[in-house]
């Protein structure tokens, strides 16, 4: 799947909170080592290189767009393409920060711990998914890709996001491994000036990417008009002609 670093960056303040949340819970304080896997255009390495500024810290990620992006930003940080699930330095990190990345990543139950295994004592894997997959946004992907004359060509769109386990069952996973599991979820309401069509923008840089890149132009088009009636009945525009998305996110901070 490729990805846009400019379609990303379009809600880059809103897509960032969530990364600042999540590395405000980390309790490590001086760290030395730190990696930011799936940095994407480097918005969540930037707040590690800030919050941690006596760290080596560098970024990892697939996609050589979203690399461009992050080495522009931020020309003194170490990045590499890497796929994550192939991901093999041992460390030790004294942080690893996960911020959107893992949802697209399968058996959670073998990658955690291994994740946790590279920390060194005293160090935080810091985890921030999206846990949006029964929200109308995606279930509407859902419809929609079954409902046309690209269903066939759609049939395994909807698999390449990893299905979430509730918390209680990532805090087992991770409790073995090590002195401390933080688990919570917080759903954002993100209010989009553009509407309905906003919406769209969003997850076109992000879950709507499986749907749309099996297609052709025409067909993506077609397919982007039922998705945007589809959204407009399940979210209704507000006075001043926004809408408000709802976008519950599951986060978890172990340390070792």
């Amino acid at each position: 799947m490729s990805w846009s670093a400019k379609q990303y960056v379009a809600f880059e303040d809103e897509r960032t909170r969530p990364a600042r949340d999540l590395l405000a819970a980390i309790p490590t304080m001086d760290a030395r080592s730190a990696v930011d896997i799936g940095c994407g255009p480097g918005n969540s390495t930037e707040l590690l290189v800030e919050r941690f500024p006596n760290a080596r810290v560098q970024g990892l990620d697939s996609s050589t767009d979203m690399l461009d992006s992050a080495r522009k930003r931020l020309p003194l940080v170490h990045f590499d393409t890497v796929d994550i699930a192939t991901w093999s330095d041992q460390g030790p990190f004294d942080v690893i920060f996960a911020n959107a990345v893992l949802q697209w990543l399968p058996d959670h139950a073998r990658l955690l711990p291994s994740l946790a295994a590279r920390l060194a004592p005293g160090g935080s894997l810091a985890i921030q998914m999206p846990d949006n997959l029964n929200e109308p946004s995606h279930r509407l992907m859902r419809e929609v890709a079954a409902d046309g004359p690209w269903a066939d060509k759609l049939a395994g769109a909807a698999g390449q996001r990893t299905d979430m386990a509730d918390a209680s069952t990532y805090y087992s996973i991770l409790r073995p491994h090590c002195a401390r599991v933080d688990v919570w979820r917080t759903t954002y309401h993100h209010p989009l000036a553009e509407g309905a069509s906003g919406v769209v923008e969003w997850f076109k840089g992000s879950g709507l990417r499986p749907f749309l890149e099996p297609l052709d132009e025409t067909e993506k088009v077609q397919f982007l008009k039922q998705y945007l009636a589809a959204v407009e009945q399940a979210y209704p525009t507000l006075e001043d002609g926004s809408v408000l998305l709802p976008f519950p996110r599951l986060f978890i901070v172990a340390t070792r």
